[in-house]
C-alpha cells in the first residue's frame, strides 16, 4: 500500500502565506490554501476529498504541484492551451475535404454515408493523424473547412449504373 501523500513541512513564510490566501475571493486561490494547510496539519488526501467534496485527484494534483512551484502555485493559471494549433493543420484539412468527398466504400467502409466516426476512423489510414480522431475533433475540422459534414451524404454516388434512376422521384 502506498503511504499518504502529504506536504512537506512547511516555513513561517508558507504558513503566513496560505493562511491569508484563506480570506481569499478567488476560489481557486482559497481551495488550494486548505488543501495545503490540510496537508501540512497531516491530514491523508482521502479525508481532506473528504472535508472539502471534492476529488481525490485534485489532492494527487494539488499537493506535488507545491512541492514543485511553492507558492507560485497558488495563483490561477491561464485556461488557454499550451499550443492554439488545430490537430488538423490546413493542408490536412484540405486531404480531409478530399475524402469527405469520395464514398467510405473506396475506404475499405461497409456504408456508403459519411458520418463523423467514420471520417475519424479514415483519418489514421490516411496518414492524417497517428490515432483515431475524436468526433468533436472532426466537427471543428470541418467547421474550419466551412463544410457541413451532414451535407456529405448527398455527395456521394454509387457506383451502380442505375443509381440516378434509382434515386429520383
Amino acid at each position: 500500500m502506498k503511504s499518504p501523500l502529504f506536504v512537506r513541512q512547511l516555513i513561517a513564510e508558507e504558513r503566513e502565506a496560505l493562511q491569508a490566501g484563506l480570506r481569499s475571493k478567488d476560489a481557486v486561490v482559497l481551495r488550494r490554501c486548505q488543501i495545503r494547510l490540510a496537508s501540512a496539519d497531516k491530514q491523508k488526501p482521502s479525508a481532506i476529498a473528504q472535508n472539502l467534496k471534492c476529488a481525490r485527484q485534485t489532492m494527487r494534483n494539488v499537493i506535488p504541484d507545491f512541492e514543485q512551484r511553492g507558492l507560485a502555485c497558488l495563483e490561477r493559471g491561464s485556461n488557454v492551451p499550451v499550443s492554439g494549433e488545430p490537430v488538423l493543420n490546413a493542408e490536412k484539412r484540405e486531404l480531409l475535404r478530399a475524402i469527405l468527398h469520395q464514398s467510405p466504400r473506396h475506404f475499405g467502409k461497409d456504408s456508403s454515408v459519411w458520418t463523423l466516426k467514420r471520417w475519424a476512423e479514415v483519418c489514421p489510414e490516411q496518414g492524417l493523424s497517428e490515432t483515431t480522431l475524436s468526433a468533436p475533433t472532426i466537427l471543428d475540422a470541418s467547421v474550419r473547412l466551412g463544410v457541413s459534414w451532414k451535407r456529405a451524404k448527398r455527395w456521394i454516388v454509387s457506383p451502380d449504373p442505375a443509381y440516378e434512376l434509382k434515386k429520383a422521384p
